[in-house]
């Protein structure tokens, strides 16, 4: 009877996991998604990693896919995907990354400390980048993904990813998000479902909010003037989770989104319909 109950549930982990999904767009460049197609070796789900760190697979229409974020930083050039099955074999699957070209911003902060921080704003700051990186490395096994988000505010997007920016003539790192102006206290809703992981106030993030949707899938909303969620609390698609602000480092109210994959900082319009449109650039953080 055991043996019974066991095949049956198989059967229907089976029968879900096939089911066709919404998967973010394939973009192999530097800060977007590679969707790689990984052999059909039975209904358990291989591991993937990319690097040292796992990455994300799905099960899509009846086969197995690893998608993978790949970092800013990444050379064009062929690269690989070590695949370890659960038969216990195990393979690497290359694939290649094209080079792409960010257009360059320059904008001009009023608060010098924002550019040019003191000792103790140092501090701060690597209290901040160790919960932040803390936050962005979560991994919880989820089966079941959303991975076909909702714009999480209703707003013009001000700044696109990726964008090579300097602060008062003085250069510091890629966009590593999608800006969307929106007036100050605009609700904020969550593009997916998933587990609040961190909030709180950082001195460049200002308010913020992150939210663990598994498998390495992990999204990052900043500058809030009100956080409306809890740690540990579990949150819905459509969900309100806060509102928009101008906390932290900002030239005006807006809400920086980020969607980090497998740690790395990837572009948010892969995950949405390809209808979201970039208008124009405000100077925002």
């Amino acid at each position: 009877m055991r043996s019974v109950l066991l095949s049956m549930m198989l059967l229907s982990l089976h029968a879900s996991a096939w089911a066709a999904l919404v998967l973010p767009r394939h973009e192999a460049v530097p800060g977007g998604v590679a969707v790689i197609d990984i052999d059909n070796r039975g209904p358990l789900a291989p591991q993937v990693r990319f690097g040292e760190r796992r990455a994300m697979v799905i099960a899509d229409n009846g086969s197995w896919k690893a998608v993978v974020g790949l970092p800013l930083t990444s050379k064009p050039g062929q690269h690989e995907i070590t695949v370890y099955h659960s038969d216990g074999s195990q393979e690497t699957r290359t694939f290649s990354i094209t080079g792409k070209e960010y257009e360059t911003q320059r904008l001009t902060i009023s608060n010098q400390r924002q550019v040019d921080p003191t000792e103790e704003d140092l501090k701060r700051i690597r209290s901040d980048r160790s919960r932040i990186g803390n936050a962005l490395a979560n991994w919880s096994e989820e089966s079941t993904l959303e991975v076909d988000f909702q714009k999480p505010v209703e707003g013009v997007t001000s700044s696109p990813f990726g964008l090579r920016r300097f602060f008062n003539e003085q250069p510091r790192r890629p966009h590593s998000g999608l800006d969307i102006a929106a007036p100050e206290g605009t609700t904020v809703k969550a593009p997916a479902g998933g587990i609040v992981v961190e909030t709180g106030d950082y001195f460049f993030n200002g308010n913020t909010i992150f939210i663990d949707h598994g498998q390495g899938l992990v999204t990052m909303y900043c500058h809030l003037s009100h956080i409306d969620v809890a740690i540990g609390e579990r949150v819905e698609s459509g969900a309100v989770i806060g509102q928009v602000g101008a906390t932290g480092r900002v030239t005006g109210p807006h809400l920086h989104w980020s969607v980090s994959l497998n740690e790395a900082m990837v572009d948010p319009t892969l995950f949405l319909e390809p209808t979201v449109s970039i208008q124009g650039t405000a100077g925002e953080e």
